[in-house]
């Protein structure tokens, strides 16, 4: 922990939590500029299983002024390392309970001493390693944050406040809610192969969107149990990348490891889930997500629909929009939305992705709950009950009909997408 810097009138500025990264891919990129806004922390290590990775993100975090980050290559040394106070796990999803196990036995032989974890989402790729890493971060001891940005988001804490303090508080609370997200595909090999990830889109994306459904559909004044989720309903398809030219360009893309021929994940995942309050209301959330849309770049909706009055998110209509004529020619990029697809015609551009989607106010959140030793509100438990949702979705897809939750054998159940036998032509089969 870093001693607090004196102000005038002798006040103090808060200690600073000094964190430590373990993945430097996609997601601890957008984390990294995060904390451009949060004056708490610093990052003070980075993990990485190669050198050269490491030392490139401790270059890029000391670029954005938010730390000079010590590279690792031994995870084990940076939970000892007495600069580190957290660590953040951004890393492959199939990495994480081997991460975690690490982490925890450097605390529990007294090697290391943390003040807290964050876990980017989805918690684990089935219910037994979730299951399991929440048996872990017990036996540690310690605070918890599951990194689910949706919940945090600007605009979705926002509308909630005010839907819920003058819609509900009027007319009734909410019994509707909506969410999207969808894009052209993940960056990396890893996510599209199903035994990494756990799945497909429905793991990767879905998980996003029926937590942030839950959290609209959940009072202010309301513990989460007050949802008890009764029934879910799944469906999955591979729609556009298990066509021939497509699962090639893959094949180009990322090497013989991702083939869509012979081992699709699904592109395409929609969900009902239906909750009945501790009052008896009953409540309705839908989730529709892929990869395979194709716009200026990914598209995130939200929507909350009470008795008299309505709540709608869409990233793709900011209030910043710019034109290129077919003149204007440049190199790809995604300097104007994540996932970006075009560089010509009108165009969204947010201006500070960190903020919208939610990262800045999370990881604030996180921060402070791990200096004041509090559990932050979105935790692994959180994470366990997501990842029992997703599990029960692929579970009714794949038999084809309403579950009630939780359905047997949920505890066990892997999905067919990651152990590689899905077929994308069963969305076609009836009961």
């Amino acid at each position: 922990m870093h001693e607090g810097n004196k102000l005038g009138r002798g006040d103090f500025m808060p200690e600073k939590l000094g964190i430590g990264f373990a993945g430097t891919g996609f997601v601890n990129t957008f984390h990294a500029k995060s904390f451009v806004t949060i004056r708490d922390a610093e990052i003070t290590g980075v993990y990485s299983r190669t050198m050269e990775k490491g030392k490139a993100f401790a270059s890029f975090c000391d670029q954005l002024g938010v730390g000079k980050p010590k590279p690792f290559t031994d995870l084990a040394e940076m939970v000892r390392d007495p600069s580190v106070d957290a660590i953040w796990i951004g890393n492959p999803n199939f990495l994480r309970l081997e991460t975690v196990e690490t982490i925890v036995e450097e605390i529990t032989q007294g090697k290391g001493e943390l003040k807290g974890i964050s876990c980017e989402k989805p918690l684990a790729r089935n219910v037994k390693e979730a299951e399991e890493l929440v048996r872990l971060i017990k036996k540690a001891g310690i605070p918890h944050g599951y990194l689910e940005t949706n919940v945090f988001m600007p605009a979705v804490v926002r509308g909630k406040e005010i839907a819920w303090r003058r819609g509900a508080a009027i007319s009734g609370r909410p019994y509707l809610a909506r969410s999207a997200e969808e894009h052209s595909g993940p960056h990396s090999a890893w996510f599209w192969v199903g035994k990494n990830t756990g799945g497909g889109v429905l793991t990767d994306m879905m998980c996003h969107s029926l937590e942030g459904a839950r959290f609209l559909l959940t009072g202010p004044d309301e513990e989460k149990d007050f949802l008890r989720l009764k029934t879910v309903s799944a469906e999955i398809a591979t729609l556009k990348w298990s066509i021939p030219r497509y699962a090639e360009a893959l094949k180009k893309r990322f090497g013989r490891e991702v083939n869509y021929v012979r081992e699709p994940a699904e592109d395409y995942a929609k969900a009902v889930v239906t909750y009945e309050t501790k009052d008896g209301d009953i409540l309705m959330a839908e989730s529709t997500n892929s990869w395979c849309f194709m716009g200026p770049g990914m598209r995130l909706i939200f929507e909350l629909i009470g008795p008299e009055y309505f709540m709608e998110i869409n990233d793709l209509k900011p209030i910043l929009h710019l034109f290129f004529s077919r003149e204007v020619r440049g190199k790809a990029g995604e300097d104007f939305v994540e996932k970006q697809s075009a560089e010509q015609g009108l165009m969204p551009v947010l201006d500070d992705e960190s903020f919208i989607y939610g990262y800045q106010s999370e990881n604030r959140h996180m921060v402070e709950s791990f200096l004041k030793g509090k559990m932050p509100r979105e935790n692994w438990y959180d994470g366990l009950f997501v990842t029992k949702m997703l599990m029960a979705c692929y579970m009714s897809a794949e038999v084809k009909k309403k579950l009630n939750f939780p359905p047997p054998g949920l505890e066990n159940f892997i999905p067919k997408v990651q152990k590689g036998t899905f077929d994308p032509r069963s969305v076609i089969e009836g009961v």
